[in-house]
């Protein structure tokens, strides 16, 4: 169970920042003894690993900050963003009961790993759960772009980079409190969805409308 929360809690904290999840499991592994990981997932806390990771943390930091590249990062973390989640889950919850994730008998567990001791269950959880929480950031960033006139880029993804660091420590530290952390995020996930997609209905009413009736529609009809 704390370890399934661990991985859930790594998992969606990449779907938003990629590297912060990383990170945080790499430096807690090597500078404590919270979290030891398997013999598959040493790397993370090498050096290099980190001195790499750092770098691109910062990159992204930078452009995901920008109205006229936050939303080329998004395209760009596609990838590397569900990896990034795989990973952490698989690392920070190595020792995932599968019939927590799938119900099945756990001795199905040995068909699920690799003859390094990777279980691909956690993997492939934590990349569907990081590719969900990243689709619904890169919906909703261009809708908060266009509301603001770019002015609210910086500040929503200053907030996205303190929720990733934050649920990154508790699925660690504090994994319990992932059941509290975990909907709340899934709430604001729904909640951009939503609005992007109430947006576009807008922009559609506004479009199909007589001119004289746009600047009515736009001021919600008044």
């Amino acid at each position: 169970m704390i370890a399934t929360l661990t991985g859930l809690g790594l998992s969606s904290a990449a779907g938003l920042n990629a590297y912060i999840p990383l990170l945080a499991v790499g430096l807690i592994a090597r500078f404590t003894d919270l979290l030891p990981l398997g013999a598959a997932w040493q790397w993370l806390e090498h050096p290099v690993t980190l001195v790499s990771l750092t770098v691109l943390l910062v990159i992204e930091f930078a452009a995901d900050k920008l109205p006229a590249l936050d939303s080329l990062n998004d395209a760009v973390q596609t990838v590397i963003r569900p990896s990034a989640g795989g990973i952490t889950f698989g690392a920070g919850a190595s020792a995932v009961d599968l019939t927590e994730l799938t119900g099945t008998a756990s001795a199905s567990a040995s068909a699920a790993e690799t003859g390094d001791g990777v279980s691909w269950l956690p993997v492939i959880a934590g990349m569907v759960i990081a590719l969900a929480f990243h689709a619904a950031k890169t919906l909703a960033r261009p809708v908060l772009n266009s509301v603001s006139f770019g002015m609210a880029a910086p500040v929503v993804s200053f907030l996205e980079d303190v929720a990733s660091f934050v649920t990154s420590l508790v699925a660690i530290l504090l994994p319990l409190l992932i059941l509290v952390v975990f909907p709340l995020m899934v709430a604001t996930g729904v909640w951009a969805v939503r609005r992007r997609r109430r947006r576009r209905a807008e922009r559609v009413e506004q479009d199909g409308a007589p001119a004289g009736w746009r600047g009515r529609l736009g001021r919600g009809g008044r």
